[in-house]
């Protein structure tokens, strides 16, 4: 059965007209007459079967359901545009749709992303940061990179490189090295994605758990580093995210034990589409990149 779907140009000229609350400003951005906007206006109007402007004496007003329907349809315009350039990128390469955490984002993939002459010419890597496990099935996303537990459904899992946080901070608090004692009487960090990370530091270290752990609590290694560096405490942070300001010195490491190491930073890719060519030649690439911080030495340990 044919679907009750107006056309592409109708729906256009519409998405304009809302933006700008005028059919003259609509007409000049997509090259029309106003005359053109009105009868495309009128033919959706009649299509739906509900007004989507009131005529008002200087111009045109969106109408309640005109306001709902115009915010749904730039959203479904806007995606059409994205899938569009996604597949005209397959001309010339590959594209993945990656999600993943932001720090490790901003602070690792990108510069190397950047610095990776093969990689920019061949693939298109987009990103969308997500912080928790979610299902594929309900995305559009190729793949997932996460720190945490890699098990997630339906998926194969490809290590990256293991957290290993150490203790820093603005040499405005401290100075070190210190001792595991004497860095528990310091305000410390909390990351809120890691709720035990200080207890398991601690606990790894063979010392006492301080039973009041006060400092403020936030959810990005990013957040975490940015208020280190303004001297708010001590955060448990993996160096090879923080390497410009362990260079420039706004932060510096308080001691060389870096806990458990049980966490993980993992690319998760659903079963079905592992050999997928682009995600491939994205999974070598990335794999080769961690292998090489590793030999580098950045992820002290």
């Amino acid at each position: 059965m044919r679907k009750r779907l107006p056309n592409t140009s109708t729906l256009q000229a519409f998405e304009a007209a809302a933006r700008h609350q005028s059919f003259t400003h609509a007409a000049q951005e997509l090259s029309l007459t106003q005359g053109a906007i009105c009868r495309q206006i009128a033919s959706l109007e009649s299509f739906v079967g509900v007004p989507l402007f009131y005529r008002i004496r200087r111009g045109v007003r969106l109408t309640d359901a005109g306001a709902r329907y115009a915010r749904v349809i730039r959203r479904r315009l806007d995606a059409i545009e994205r899938d569009t350039l996604a597949i005209m990128a397959h001309q010339t390469g590959g594209v993945v749709e990656l999600a993943t955490v932001p720090t490790f984002a901003t602070r690792w993939l990108l510069p190397r992303l950047a610095q990776s002459h093969d990689i920019a010419t061949s693939l298109q890597v987009n990103m969308v940061t997500r912080t928790r496990p979610f299902l594929f099935d309900e995305t559009d996303f190729d793949a997932a990179i996460y720190s945490g537990d890699p098990a997630w459904p339906g998926t194969q899992a490809y290590f990256l490189m293991h957290e290993n946080p150490l203790p820093v901070c603005s040499p405005t608090l401290a100075n070190g090295p210190l001792d595991v004692a004497t860095i528990s009487t310091l305000p410390l960090l909390q990351q809120s994605t890691r709720p035990t990370a200080w207890r398991d530091w601690f606990a790894s270290a063979g010392t006492h758990v301080p039973t009041a752990m006060a400092g403020m609590r936030l959810e990005l290694f990013s957040m975490l580093s940015q208020a280190a560096t303004d001297g708010l405490g001590v955060a448990l942070i993996p160096p090879f995210l923080i390497q410009q300001e362990l260079a420039s010195g706004n932060l510096h490491i308080l001691n060389t034990h870096s806990g458990p190491g049980k966490r993980a930073f993992h690319l998760i890719v659903p079963e079905s589409k592992t050999d997928l060519p682009a995600l491939v030649q994205f999974r070598e690439w990335l794999i080769r990149q961690a292998s090489d911080l590793a030999q580098g030495g950045l992820d002290i340990s």
